[in-house]
């Protein structure tokens, strides 16, 4: 996931002519509090940066969402990757190309893309979540891609100028507090005439898999309020094609096009396993949350009612495999 970090852009990388042979406690670490001064060249930056303090929604990510989508990672992974492996054979990358992966997650999605691009390419993933870059580090198939590297940074503060052939993101562009600002960041980073792609969750109604739990624990919750700590302008975000396209012109692209992507996503290992993942993370997650003491009171009986739901699921579809819908955005920077 990215978001509104302070671009510290730590390296996530093994030595030269090593795809991932240093230890992890030797890794340089991002810091997520505090002030950051940014003075490493590097991908994003040409000059020493301005100070500027981590974002509190960036902080929320990194200590409250990341453990979860951690200890999740079989469910989001495994579900999400249907989308994107669906995606692939789509995208307009050619061998030797120069990627960039925003909000690049675990890695899985940065390690293929420099399999597309062969030896001669390279690819660099960014996201702003620490834990997600550590576990990217250390994919074991990351060994066979010594062309893709792993920074954290802050997509909405800047990805560099005309450097990349090729831009994209996976359920991550969602998430901008300011969406043209970040995808104005992403059109800025390609080359002229360069090409983006960005995976985004279309309507609730075409996704119960997040929906159908989150509907459940309302019956027994409260709604957040308007001061609640959440993930930022939330999963649904860019589901309508109206207001997206029209984000994406004022980001300055050309050549938008949407299309439609169906996958089931298999939502636990058991029904245990689905029900405690809904009320770690999505709309079920976070007002289960944010209820607080309430939320734990009624833990019990709303667990049962979530068990009842998979129970339904897993016999009509013979496993815990739920509907979801996302859409496949591209476009082109202006040549």
């Amino acid at each position: 996931m990215q978001n509104t970090k302070s671009p510290d852009l730590s390296e996530k990388n093994p030595p030269s002519g090593a795809a991932e042979t240093t230890p992890n406690s030797l890794i340089p670490k991002a810091t997520f509090t505090g002030e950051t001064k940014m003075t490493v060249q590097n991908e994003f930056t040409t000059h020493d940066a301005e100070i500027l303090p981590t974002s509190p929604l960036v902080e929320f990510w990194n200590d409250t969402l990341a453990p979860k989508f951690v200890k999740y990672r079989h469910v989001l992974e495994g579900g999400l990757s249907r989308h994107s492996e669906t995606v692939m054979p789509l995208l307009e990358i050619a061998r030797g190309d120069h990627v960039l992966d925003v909000g690049c997650g675990f890695g899985d999605t940065a390690i293929a893309m420099a399999n597309r691009v062969g030896p001669e390419g390279r690819v660099v993933g960014v996201d702003c979540c620490d834990a997600f870059l550590d576990i990217a580090c250390n994919r074991p198939e990351r060994r066979f891609a010594p062309n893709v590297r792993f920074e954290s940074g802050d997509a909405e503060r800047g990805l560099g100028v005309a450097q990349y052939d090729f831009v994209f993101s996976r359920f991550g562009t969602m998430f901008f507090s300011n969406p043209v600002a970040g995808l104005r960041s992403m059109r800025n980073a390609l080359k002229p005439g360069g090409r983006m792609a960005h995976i985004v969750w279309r309507g609730r109604k075409d996704n119960p898999w997040l929906i159908a739990a989150g509907d459940i624990v309302r019956r027994y919750l409260p709604a957040p309020g308007a001061d609640a700590r959440t993930c930022g302008p939330g999963p649904f975000s860019m589901a309508d094609e109206d207001t997206t396209r029209a984000q994406m012109v004022a980001a300055g692209f050309t050549d938008i096009a949407f299309q439609r992507i169906d996958a089931k996503v298999q939502v636990g290992r058991d029904i245990d396993d689905a029900v405690n993942f809904q009320l770690a993370v999505g709309p079920a997650g976070e007002t289960y949350r944010e209820a607080g003491a309430e939320g734990v009171a009624r833990r019990a009986e709303i667990m049962l009612a979530l068990s009842e739901l998979f129970e339904g699921v897993q016999a009509r579809e013979g496993g815990l495999w739920m509907d979801s819908s996302s859409w496949l955005i591209t476009a082109r920077a202006p040549r």
